[in-house]
């Protein structure tokens, strides 16, 4: 599947905003200590990916309630959907000047009852967007940082009417954050999830 840039100037896949706010003191906190002892980007990359990935439990997996949206409350709260640690990491990527693009899938849901869209990042290296997918991990799932072919979540099926959109963003989709904003809880979330972009 060949990644379409939605904005064509790559700087805005470098910029802030209220969703991917990597000026926040606690963004930045926690690029710093990443960054430190690390050789060069790629592995900066990975340890921001697999911190995200791994010290940030999917608040679906640990029965978390809480919403957040915002990358700098996914990090000091420690809990998040997909979208939120797509948000997360896509700030601390673009804190140390990497392009970061956020993108989607839609996927069915485990119990088949429908489908809802998934979300997940690409970053920049060596003139090439590479996804990443920072879920979390859990049986079945096993998600690796690579830029040598994808080692994502899940590859959808066509015949479940699953869709990879090609789309890379620079700001995370209307339809997401409206979706986490408006939910009190995860259980009222899971309800109004988007079901297609």
């Amino acid at each position: 599947m060949e990644l379409i840039q939605k904005t064509p100037d790559l700087s805005a896949y470098l910029s802030a905003d209220e969703v991917i706010d990597h000026g926040h003191p606690v963004v930045r906190e926690t690029a710093a200590r990443l960054a430190r002892g690390v050789p060069d980007s790629y592995a900066y990359a990975r340890a921001a990916f697999e911190y995200v990935r791994d010290a940030i439990p999917h608040s679906q997996d640990s029965g978390d309630l809480r919403v957040t949206w915002r990358a700098s409350d996914v990090l000091r709260l420690g809990t998040g959907i997909c979208y939120a640690k797509a948000h997360a990491l896509a700030a601390l990527l673009r804190a140390e000047d990497i392009p970061t693009a956020l993108c989607y899938q839609r996927l069915a849901h485990d119990d088949g009852g429908g489908h809802a869209v998934h979300g997940l990042i690409a970053v920049r290296f060596n003139g090439a967007w590479h996804r990443q997918d920072p879920r979390g991990n859990k049986p079945g799932v096993d998600a690796q940082f690579s830029l040598d072919g994808e080692r994502l979540a899940w590859i959808p099926d066509p015949e479940s009417n699953e869709v990879d959109y090609p789309v890379l963003y620079a700001e995370p989709h209307p339809a997401v954050i409206e979706a986490l904003t408006a939910a009190p809880d995860r259980p009222h979330l899971w309800k109004t999830l988007p079901t297609a972009l």
